[in-house]
């Protein structure tokens, strides 16, 4: 059954035994972003911070930082299974629901009772430039065609109630920022903190503008999403959230935001960027914070990306390339920068044409990796085993310039333009290639 919101969520993971209580006082200036740190790189529970300093709310994180909990969230039991649920969504989208009212509207502040000091925003990394909310909707809709988007970008307090905002031109809220602020006027926003952990997962899909990501998750869970309208904006935010920022960005208005640790694993400079006034606070009466960590991977935000760019990816690739078996966006990679397809080779050169395809998507991939059927491309082993004993670099890399990057790569961080690189590690195609080593039994062996 699909959680109903992000309590259920939480029962969920006491159950499996992936929860840990926290319950000596603990600051919103790192020591929350060390706890999830210290989790992603064990592979550790997620945390319930009961006590915060200088905060009546506690504070929940971790909850996306490994792909056993992805699989929980999504209520699959394999990686496949999760895409093959995603994709679920993306073919058969359930638009959301409008209901009369909502939990996230049992308390509303607005006017001088808006406080964003009030919610115990963490300070993450040591050189951030304040305190953030990062996993969270942010919805808008554009200010020409009215259509809807959700996405999670990062947002940096700067007083009681204003935030500066970071969202590229390409990407969809940045997209309806410049629409609006051309147009000369103010654009709704509402940021949800702490949802329906499927609604995070559906707000990563790579689709074309207008496309409802709240839809996407309905699909998902076979139900539609329940939404209410806002106390002050013109948008409908999921019902049973903990926590939603209302508000409006203004057009012309500036301020520095940043640095921030980001999930190249370093610090995004400082910029100039538009700033949210805040209009509206609404939360449940006993509200939950939703933390969530990026940076050196493994962390919340590249799990958080898995399901979907994996998703699309194999989507679009096997409409041209039906023999791919699966893909991978590794953790290492940042969960974008390197994607992992598995092929099962029709003819000679097909998995160079299929690299030239995949380094063209709209994940924009830095590596593209081909390997052979037999290779789990989650197995990063395996993967490197297959590249080692498979290809020769000589002539299985194929290399292109001038190609238009993620903003955020810290190899390119001036031009924005990078090189990518394929690298097929299959077996020749149509050549005679040494048998793999297999040892009879070993997969059912039992030491009872």
């Amino acid at each position: 059954m699909p959680y109903r919101d992000l309590r259920q969520f939480l029962n969920r993971l006491k159950a499996e035994g992936q929860l840990a209580r926290v319950r000596r006082p603990v600051k919103t200036e790192f020591e929350i972003a060390a706890g999830i740190r210290k989790m992603s790189d064990t592979r550790g529970p997620a945390l319930w911070f009961e006590s915060v300093v200088g905060s009546t709310m506690p504070v929940v994180g971790s909850l996306f930082a490994d792909r056993a909990k992805a699989m929980l969230a999504l209520d699959v039991a394999t990686p496949a299974e999760g895409n093959e649920k995603f994709l679920r969504g993306l073919h058969s989208p359930i638009p959301p629901r409008e209901v009369g009212t909502g939990e996230c509207q049992e308390v509303v502040l607005t006017g001088e009772d808006v406080d964003l000091f009030a919610l115990p925003l963490p300070v993450y990394s040591g050189k951030d430039g304040g305190a953030y909310v990062t996993v969270a909707l942010e919805i808008s809709r554009d200010p020409e065609d009215g259509l809807a988007n959700a996405s999670v970008y990062r947002v940096m307090r700067l007083d009681r109630n204003h935030l500066a905002v970071m969202s590229h031109a390409f990407q969809g809220l940045g997209t309806h920022m410049a629409k609006a602020e051309r147009l000369g006027v103010p654009l709704d926003v509402a940021i949800v903190n702490g949802c329906d952990p499927v609604l995070l997962y559906a707000a990563q899909a790579k689709v074309p503008a207008g496309f409802d990501e709240l839809g996407i998750a309905g699909g998902i869970n076979g139900q539609p999403v329940d939404v209410v309208r806002g106390k002050t904006v013109d948008l409908l935010v999921p019902a049973t959230a903990e926590i939603v920022i209302e508000g409006r960005i203004l057009p012309g208005v500036r301020a520095m935001e940043g640095p921030f640790g980001e999930f190249t694993g370093y610090y995004g400079p400082a910029e100039e960027n538009q700033v949210m006034e805040v209009t509206a606070i609404t939360h449940r009466r006993d509200p939950i914070f939703l933390a969530g960590l990026t940076g050196v991977p493994n962390t919340d935000n590249h799990v958080l990306k898995s399901f979907a760019y994996e998703s699309t990816l194999y989507e679009d690739l096997r409409k041209t390339f039906p023999e791919v078996t699966a893909v991978s966006f590794p953790d290492w990679g940042g969960t974008q920068y390197v994607a992992v397809v598995a092929l099962r080779q029709r003819y000679k050169g097909q998995a160079r044409h299929l690299i030239l395809n995949a380094l063209g998507h709209a994940a924009r991939p830095k590596w593209v990796i081909v390997v052979d059927e037999d290779i789990d491309v989650h197995d990063t082993e395996r993967v490197m085993w297959a590249m080692v004993t498979r290809g020769q670099p000589a002539d299985d890399i194929i290399t292109v310039a001038g190609v238009a990057g993620g903003p955020l790569d810290p190899s390119a961080p001036e031009k924005e333009v990078i090189s990518v690189m394929g690298f097929d590690a299959t077996r020749p195609f149509g050549v005679r290639f040494p048998e793999v080593v297999e040892v009879p039994g070993a997969d059912d062996f039992t030491i009872d």
